[in-house]
């Protein structure tokens, strides 16, 4: 290969891991950026709570610290309903809106005021859901209450789905707490955004 075509390929790379780069460290600023907000306390039409694991009808330590924000902000009056997200993976008896409607109503939130999406299998599909759930209610606005490396991808997607969202991340969240599990989240948000970005999934 002649010396100046391997040169001009040299650039070429360069640049291209330069761009890689850019993208990356803008993206976790602005995961880690959009973490920081906390807009409770603006009149809403509900407030969401996005789904997590769980043990039987056992909310996970991650889903109870969204679920726990997410009451206290109901209790305190931040919105008229509360609608909680997510399906079943193989071998639920249970979806986790159905352990998350049990956890509110323990906590005193009357099942009048719940709305439940039970079939979301990822962020995007329950988020779909949510949707069509307040369009049917005549639901315009969201607080949407998640773990902080979540909060960006939630307010994007729901936003594209034509929902006034606001954000109000829990925090309380060991995922959040822990620096490992914190920078597993946060590489995991990149590739989810860049495939959300690119597929609309």
């Amino acid at each position: 290969m002649p010396r100046p075509l391997r040169a001009s390929l040299l650039r070429l790379s360069l640049a291209g891991v330069a761009g890689v780069v850019l993208v990356v460290t803008y993206t976790t600023f602005r995961i880690w950026q959009q973490g920081q907000v906390d807009e409770a306390g603006r009149p809403v039409d509900a407030i969401v709570v996005l789904g997590a694991a769980h043990y039987g009808n056992v909310a996970s330590p991650v889903f109870a610290a969204r679920l726990d924000h997410a009451v206290e902000l109901w209790l305190q009056g931040d919105a008229p309903w509360l609608i909680v997200t997510g399906g079943r993976e193989p071998g639920d008896m249970l979806a986790e809106a159905d352990v998350a409607r049990n956890y509110a109503e323990d906590r005193g939130v009357p099942a009048t005021a719940i709305l439940a999406e039970e079939t979301g299998r990822d962020t995007a599909e329950s988020l779909r859901n949510v949707a069509a759930i307040m369009s049917a209610h005549g639901l315009r606005s969201a607080l949407f209450v998640s773990d902080r490396t979540h909060m960006l991808r939630v307010l994007r997607v729901a936003s594209d789905l034509g929902i006034a969202a606001y954000g109000s991340p829990t925090p309380t969240s060991p995922a959040d707490a822990d620096p490992s599990a914190r920078l597993e989240a946060t590489l995991h948000e990149i590739g989810a955004l860049g495939w959300y970005l690119v597929s609309g999934r």
